[in-house]
């Protein structure tokens, strides 16, 4: 009885917040986070000279950072569990700050990879920042508190590239990692200043740490061969053995899991059908999601003599597609209303449709700079519906010990989704493009197809959420805190 009793006041007690403040600092630590992913992109074509390198070691500036976000978002959300989420908010600023100056100072190509890899761990702030909301916002306040801070991963990444881009053209392209450490020093500060200790559901158990080992190699081998596989060849010997120790060595990361008393996550509570089904939606939304600003791009940017590039530089290219993360940020609030009124479900559905919409306008709408922002703007409605609605979904289902660890595993899934976006979208490209002098371009056809699979896989993501369970409005008690107050 005293431990229910003990229960009951952990679920029903919040530290005294103004929860304006809290979300506001949450959400700046999103966008902080999420800017990284897209800093480094206006650089590529340069790096190889700045850094004295090849364009093929440059790019594991890209694929490094996402590397390091997928295999340590997993862990730091398990960490935040077990240790406090507050605490490990704070840590994930180190790693951004570290790696920020890491990148200033770099003179090589080993230093800038190493710099963006750490960059990569902050990442997990995001989803420990959502679950965070739970423990310190009030109820009726919770859905639009969490679509908001799914948003700002958006704008974070669209204000990047014109950013990045600008900074790049106008002075030295090491301030723009100057800029970063010290956008990361402040968001350490206000995290320091704003957000309270959360209490620590339960006992918080012992680190797993052969799981943490085997879920990094095995997904280090998956993201890798992802990302490096057209590059290296499909077929190549490398390629397949890293398919086939990632297949190995996560089959027998999840036998331990399923055996181990605290396991790095929890597989039998990610195979309820709420969790497993949002988590499937994540990956293809993931997908859908990044297909659009693979091709958008590319298209704004290829010269007009091609008859259907536009054109533009890489600044205007990034103006024309920060329209997308503003309006996913300017429409949390109507799918948190949705997510209220109707249930998240309907919020994920009607988002992905919203996704397979912007593809269908890209049809008609491709031959204009203009008509590209639209496009990309309303696919970051879409976004912002799904990718608030996702987490609420998520929380609604595990017990609170493990909601970082869960919202962790389904910004993972997004970022798989990613990763075979961009490897679908690079073979589908190479394969329908032609030669022009010592360029591969690819084609007008081969620009519609990809937007075209985009279109479908928006549509797989809305079948897959509508047969998600129908869940309660967030701002219901969550289950084992209905239980806690049935036995009290």
């Amino acid at each position: 009885m005293c431990e229910v009793v003990r229960r009951l006041l952990v679920v029903g007690q919040r530290p005294a917040v103004n929860p304006k403040v809290l979300v506001a600092v949450l959400a700046f630590a999103g966008i902080v986070a999420a800017l990284m992913q897209s800093l480094v992109v206006p650089l590529l074509a340069d790096l190889p000279s700045l850094l004295d390198t090849t364009a093929s070691n440059a790019s594991w500036a890209v694929t490094g950072t996402l590397v390091a976000a997928g295999v340590c978002v997993p862990i730091t959300g398990r960490l935040g569990d077990m240790y406090g989420k507050r605490r490990m908010l704070l840590v994930c600023t180190v790693p951004l700050i570290l790696g920020s100056v890491a990148c200033a100072l770099a003179t090589s190509v080993g230093p800038m990879i190493a710099g963006r890899a750490l960059q990569g761990i902050g990442m997990g702030m995001v989803p420990i920042g959502i679950s965070a909301m739970r423990d310190l916002i009030p109820a009726e306040k919770l859905n639009s508190s969490i679509a908001l801070m799914s948003a700002s991963m958006g704008i974070g990444g669209a204000l990047g590239l014109p950013i990045a881009a600008a900074v790049a053209e106008g002075t030295s392209w090491r301030m723009l990692f100057w800029g970063s450490a010290a956008l990361s020093l402040v968001v350490g500060l206000l995290l320091w200043k704003f957000v309270p200790a959360t209490p620590v559901e339960g006992e918080p158990g012992k680190f797993d740490p052969v799981g943490a080992i085997g879920l990094t190699v095995g997904l280090v081998s998956l993201l890798i061969a992802v990302t490096k596989g057209a590059t290296w060849g499909w077929s190549s010997a490398t390629i397949l053995a890293l398919f086939a120790v990632a297949v190995v060595v996560l089959l027998a990361w999840g036998w331990w899991e399923l055996r181990t008393h605290d396991p790095l996550i929890d597989l039998r509570t990610t195979a309820r059908p709420q969790v497993l089904l949002t988590n499937i939606a994540g990956l293809v939304v993931g997908f859908a999601m990044y297909a659009q600003s693979l091709i958008l791009p590319q298209l704004l940017q290829l010269p007009e003599s091609t008859g259907y590039g536009l054109g533009q530089s890489m600044l205007q290219m990034g103006l024309w597609m920060a329209p997308c993360g503003f309006v996913m940020m300017a429409v949390s609030p109507l799918g948190a209303k949705l997510s209220s009124a109707r249930g998240p479900k309907v919020t994920l559905m009607v988002g992905a449709l919203i996704i397979a919409a912007a593809y269908a306008l890209s049809m008609v709408l491709m031959g204009s700079a203009s008509g590209l922002m639209i496009v990309g703007a309303v696919c970051g409605a879409g976004t912002g519906f799904t990718y608030g609605a996702m987490p609420t979904l998520i929380m609604g289902a595990v017990p609170r010990s493990e909601t970082a660890a869960a919202n962790a595993l389904n910004t993972l899934m997004r970022s798989l989704g990613t990763s075979f976006a961009a490897a679908v979208v690079g073979v589908v490209l190479a394969q329908m493009s032609v030669q022009v002098g010592d360029y591969t371009i690819p084609t007008e056809a081969g620009f519609r197809t990809g937007l075209l699979i985009g279109c479908g896989v928006a549509l797989v993501a809305a079948a897959v959420a509508a047969m998600i369970p129908a869940s309660r409005p967030a701002s219901t008690p969550a289950p084992e805190a209905e239980l806690v107050g049935a036995r009290h």
